[in-house]
């Protein structure tokens, strides 16, 4: 993956360049289409996501507490914590993400851990911020 997508990531946007590429290579894509729910509440989460494109809706206890778009963060709980979802996302309409299994941000913490501070710093951040999924 090429760091200049990650870096149209707010939270990721303060990274140095030389990081972004260690944070770049332990990253995956995937399409998500419409209506699919990409993170359960009170599941346990193994991956954390990064909109590029298209929206999708929070819910919390089924009641919608708010909406994520590119640039947007989700799942961050649960390679941070090793936590249960906090909420759901469903996709309101098709979603083009970037994905960060739990166990890429270990291998990063062993093989770039300079990488790997500048991402849990960024998430840490984002978490301070927003109600986190």
């Amino acid at each position: 993956m090429d760091r200049a997508r990650l870096s149209a990531i707010r939270v990721l946007a303060g990274c140095p360049e030389h990081e972004l590429d260690a944070i770049a290579r332990v990253a995956s894509e995937r399409e998500v289409p419409a209506g699919e729910e990409l993170t359960t509440e009170g599941d346990f989460g193994h991956a954390l996501f990064a909109i590029e494109e298209g929206s999708a809706d929070v819910t919390r206890n089924g009641t919608r507490i708010g909406g994520a778009g590119p640039g947007d963060i989700i799942g961050e709980i649960a390679v941070l914590s090793s936590g249960r979802r906090t909420a759901s996302v469903r996709a309101a309409t098709p979603l083009k993400v970037i994905v960060w299994f739990k166990r890429d941000v270990w291998a990063l913490e062993r093989e770039a851990p300079e990488a790997a501070r500048c991402l849990r710093a960024a998430l840490d951040r984002h978490r301070g911020e927003s109600a986190s999924i």
